[in-house]
């Protein structure tokens, strides 16, 4: 994601597309997509943004035919960055969505 921003990248749709078919090829599987965000800003700021950024994603597997109750969302914020560090280049890796397998069910 760019700075500031939920609005998926064109060349990410191809990640969500593959997920999206993972899980029409595994029925019974559910997901839990994770919006994580950069360290600037608050954390209120950055649990809101997360939320909007595992939101929009959750939205384009249902547009693909996934049925949105197998797609559980979650917000880190800013608190598990995948790459340490306070340069445009970390920020840019942290500002992302995960997916897991929901063990929740």
């Amino acid at each position: 994601f760019e700075y500031d921003s939920y609005n998926v990248q064109q060349e990410d749709l191809s990640k969500i597309k593959d997920v999206g078919e993972w899980m029409k090829a595994n029925g019974g599987a559910r997901i839990v997509v994770e919006g994580h965000c950069d360290e600037r800003g608050t954390v209120e700021y950055n649990l809101a943004l997360g939320q909007k950024r595992a939101d929009v994603v959750k939205n384009h597997l249902t547009k693909l035919g996934i049925d949105e109750k197998r797609v559980r969302i979650i917000s880190f914020g800013k608190e598990m960055p995948a790459v340490p560090g306070h340069t445009e280049e970390a920020w840019a890796k942290n500002r992302r969505v995960n997916f897991a397998i929901d063990q929740k069910g």
